[in-house]
């Protein structure tokens, strides 16, 4: 047996690591996000809702106005008049954070590099994000047809992949298993 746990001791010790994090940042986020009760937006995703305004305002010559739907708990973004789209709780990245991060930790490095690499590529998600919803916004505006495969299928391909290519990144880079760095 204990050949085998030796043999294995370095995917287990991944899955612990992930796990433990990923559990216990889900968890402090959950704990966040039940502090608003089922009428209020949380700070964050109304953030990110500003910001996207902000951007389309700076980037696009038509009038944007992100409001408060209160009773469906969701952020309509009216761009040239029309509500193009809406922004709720699950879009404003921070699952998407909580998994960037998990990895990294179950892939850690040196302490100095892995929080550096962990809040660098923490706000370039948070970033791309944002920019996602501004240009998937003006996309669904111009193209409302495409709406299922825009939303459904290209941003997301286009968020996780540079998650995926940061985790390649760490991986080959800065983490403890990067060539000679292994134990």
């Amino acid at each position: 047996m204990t050949n085998y746990f030796r043999q294995y001791k370095p995917f287990l010790s991944f899955l612990g690591k992930f796990f433990l994090a990923y559990l216990a940042m889900a968890g402090v986020y959950q704990w966040y996000l039940s502090g608003f009760g089922e009428v209020k937006m949380d700070h964050i995703t109304r953030m990110v809702a500003w910001q996207t305004e902000e951007l389309l305002q700076m980037v696009s010559n038509q009038p944007v106005v992100v409001e408060d739907n209160k009773p469906d708990q969701f952020i309509k973004i009216i761009y040239s008049g029309k509500y193009v789209a809406r922004i709720i709780e699950g879009c404003n990245a921070i699952s998407v954070i909580i998994l960037f991060i998990s990895f990294v930790v179950a892939f850690s490095g040196r302490l100095k590099p892995t929080v550096l690499f962990i809040f660098l590529g923490s706000i370039l998600i948070y970033f791309l994000n944002i920019f996602r919803i501004a240009v998937l916004t003006v996309l669904v505006y111009n193209f409302p047809e495409q709406e299922h495969f825009l939303h459904g299928v290209v941003f997301p391909l286009m968020i996780y992949g540079v998650v995926f290519l940061l985790w390649i990144y760490w991986v080959k880079k800065h983490s403890q298993y990067a060539a000679g760095k292994s134990e």
